[in-house]
């Protein structure tokens, strides 16, 4: 068949010309191909990680097909039975039609095209679906989101079968069920379809797949360039808040492709969401690779979406769980099918780099498809090398000047800390109110915490598996997030409009000695007339078991403030070198902006030069040492209060208070030590090595900390705070000594 296109331009926010003439195309053209489908045949017995990916598949299809066809009314939102079957069906017609085409049994093909024609029955006959909480609803689903999903996996299925089924069958398919479902989710649903936000994405990709599947290059330019006339109002909200489109913004797949990712491949709603929408990201790009490889998609933006899958692969940890940033799911990995798609194909389109085999061998398992393929010959033949993932800074922002995520890791004799300071812009809709917030962790194990979202994904009880009030009056508020809070008040008000106009800035970051890594960052725009620099260092030192990690908080303002600083930690506390008060009655900690939220379990007013707080958690000691001034106060705290629903979880908190001050400087040390064994039970290194933690200098231009440790050798951390040069010479006189050095910042070792 004959795939015949007019001339035309497609425009995004960088041009992409192409040519269209008349191209045949042969099916399947989509992630499998028929020149891949014979090396799959040939090769078949032969490569134990396919193969095995290829028996669980068939075993999971075959066990549907004996259960038989069910395509019921929708009526339920994520986690109820109607929507879990659409979308098990959708899953499985997509593995039925790879099957079809890898073992040629007609079963699979059977299959598919039963149920798709019993959806053809159905679809014409379905209004809007009854749950009306979507700014977009479906008609499958809830949200139309998911019945983008529906469509771009069932794109996959159709492509893989479409010669099996008969012209007559296929007209219907296309006539009642794959046309008007394209048509719903795009001119139907503008709001949905018409925006740059992983929402459209999938939107995108479904209208673009389904388009490529059907000869439809109507379809195809709708996906990749939007719609020409949405008639959207301005200021118009989806359900999170998010603002629906920006005056004068391109749509489309390629915008989606140019505006969320930042030259470095971070996407800017987090990696949470980056994951998820990686999928349709990477298999239209893949597709259209196929398909139109005259479109060089893969070249897009500098290789932008090859660069993402990188980029998603550094913001995890040693587990490969990615950092909870924004709205962000604890636990989520780089073993999910998102991803075990996205490093197949990154594989095969982005020069078979070996590294990532490393990840798809520990992820143990592969697409059934030409880069699923690809990627289990390159681990049978031994050539995989290990992924390093190093200290990083990502970029946020289109062109990288919106902040950014700095990943600093220290890997020492086995152990491995990792340090994740949030200097970015909002994130969009799923974005929080957190500049120059941070979360720690000692291998997989988190020290002190993101909250991430407050959301049971897909289980019905709660909220019917969607996003629960708490996430916006606690998950979103500042006092979740280890970072700075004004009057208890939230960044930017806790407004969403407000806070999408800004980004916190970088001043340094460093990590050219492994021994001392830096990074450092500016908000001005949190606060009214208020200037916040923050500087973290994981810093290896003479007379400390493990790195530690210094942090230090310069803020100024024109006004008086009260300033918090939490720190949400896991574990048991051990020891604190201060009295503290414990009530009787519990009492929420505040009455609003998330402070609702925290019940004030404790509570001291301090008189000592240093607070140290040590806690053990998971066989690990841990003490915070943070320089103190008579009359500073320190809470205990602990999430659950006004929480009638228990929707949120107890988490320990601690929050550092200073009142009525303009200018005000938090410094502290997170010390990683020593061990505990319930076998043994025995305690190694179960104190701090701290001595003490001062602030020797400070004025506009400069901060210096000394760091003493209980073997009597001190450690002068010395930074200049308003000039980054890193070749301009500095001198300065403490203490009766005199220190010189080149760049931003200097540390000395004075032993005494």
């Amino acid at each position: 068949m004959l795939l015949k296109f007019k001339n035309r331009s497609i425009t995004a926010l960088s041009c992409l010309v192409f040519s269209l003439g008349s191209f045949a195309q042969v099916h399947p053209s989509l992630v499998l191909t028929k020149e891949g489908v014979s090396e799959i045949r040939s090769q078949l017995g032969k490569v134990p990680v396919f193969d095995a990916s290829l028996a669980d598949v068939k075993a999971e299809v075959d066990a549907e097909i004996v259960l038989g066809i069910e395509v019921p009314i929708p009526k339920d939102y994520s986690g109820g039975y109607t929507h879990e079957r659409h979308k098990k069906n959708f899953l499985i017609m997509q593995k039925a039609g790879v099957l079809y085409q890898i073992l040629g049994d007609e079963k699979y093909a059977i299959y598919v095209r039963d149920e798709l024609m019993s959806y053809a029955k159905l679809y014409p006959t379905l209004p809007l679906h009854p749950q009306t909480r979507s700014y977009a609803r479906g008609k499958l689903f809830w949200q139309a989101l998911n019945d983008s999903n529906w469509l771009v996996y069932v794109s996959q299925a159709y492509d893989c079968v479409y010669d099996f089924i008969s012209p007559s069958d296929r007209s219907i398919l296309e006539k009642d069920l794959f046309r008007p479902f394209a048509d719903f989710i795009s001119i139907g649903s503008p709001q949905f379809f018409n925006r740059v936000h992983n929402h459209s994405t999938w939107g995108n990709v479904a209208v673009g797949m389904i388009g490529l599947v059907m000869h439809d290059n109507e379809l195809l330019d709708r996906a990749l360039n939007g719609l020409k006339n949405d008639g959207l109002p301005e200021g118009m909200k989806d359900s999170d808040g998010g603002l629906i489109k920006k005056p004068g913004q391109k749509t489309g797949f390629l915008a989606n492709v140019d505006e969320p990712f930042s030259p470095d491949g971070y996407y800017t709603e987090g990696p949470y969401y980056q994951r998820y929408a990686m999928y349709p990201f990477m298999v239209f790009a893949e597709s259209l690779q196929n398909t139109r490889p005259d479109l060089k998609i893969f070249e897009h933006k500098n290789g932008i979406l090859i660069k993402a899958v990188y980029s998603l692969l550094n913001l995890t940890n040693s587990a490969g769980e990615f950092f909870p940033l924004n709205d962000g799911q604890k636990g989520m990995s780089y073993y999910s099918r998102e991803l075990v798609s996205a490093v197949d194909i990154a594989y095969l389109y982005g020069g078979k780099d070996a590294s990532l085999l490393s990840i798809a061998e520990k992820q143990g398992r592969v697409e059934l498809d030409d880069s699923g393929m690809a990627v289990a010959l390159g681990i049978k033949n031994n050539l995989q090398k290990p992924f390093e993932k190093k200290s990083i800074d990502l970029s946020d922002g289109p062109e990288g000047k919106e902040g950014g995520v700095a990943i600093i890791r220290n890997k020492t004799n086995g152990n491995e800390l990792t340090l994740v300071m949030k200097y970015s812009s909002q994130g969009l809709s799923h974005g929080h109110y957190d500049k120059l917030s941070f979360s720690y962790y000692q291998n997989s194990t988190e020290v002190l915490q993101d909250y991430g979202l407050a959301r049971f994904v897909n289980i019905e009880q709660k909220g019917g598996g969607n996003y629960l009030k708490e996430n916006t009056t606690w998950a979103k508020q500042t006092i979740a997030h280890n970072t700075i809070i004004q009057n208890e008040t939230s960044h930017f008000g806790g407004d969403f409009e407000t806070g999408n106009q800004f980004s916190s800035k970088k001043y340094l970051f460093d990590v050219s000695n492994p021994k001392m890594q830096i990074i450092s960052a500016n908000e001005n725009n949190a606060y009214p007339g208020t200037s916040i620099q923050r500087t973290m260092a994981l810093i290896q030192d003479e007379g400390f078991e493990k790195p530690y990690l210094l942090d230090i908080i310069q803020i100024n303002s024109k006004t008086a403030n009260q300033y918090d600083l939490p720190f949400y930690y896991f574990g048991q506390i051990m020891a604190t070198n201060f009295i503290y008060d414990t009530p009787k009655t519990l009492e929420p900690f505040g009455k609003a902006n998330g402070y609702q939220h925290l019940w004030k379990e404790a509570s001291a007013v301090l008189s000592t030069d240093n607070a140290k707080i040590s806690w053990l958690n998971e066989g690990n000691f841990y003490t915070l040492t943070a320089v103190t001034q008579l009359n500073d106060e320190v809470y205990f705290v602990r999430t659950g209060a006004n929480d009638p629903n228990f929707n949120l979880r107890r988490d320990p908190g601690i929050v550092f208070r200073k009142k009525n001050t303009q200018k005000a400087t938090f410094v502290s040390v997170l010390e990683t030590h020593g061990s505990y064994s319930t076998v043994t039970e025995f305690a190694k290194n179960a104190y701090s090595s701290i001595d003490s933690l001062k602030v020797v200098y400070e004025d506009a231009s400069y901060i210096a900390v000394e760091i003493k440790n209980k073997l009597g050798v001190s450690s002068l951390f010395i930074l200049a705070t308003k000039n980054n040069n890193e070749n301009q010479k500095h001198k300065l006189h403490i203490n009766n000594i005199t220190y010189n050095w080149v760049g931003p910042y200097n540390k000395t070792i004075i032993k005494k």
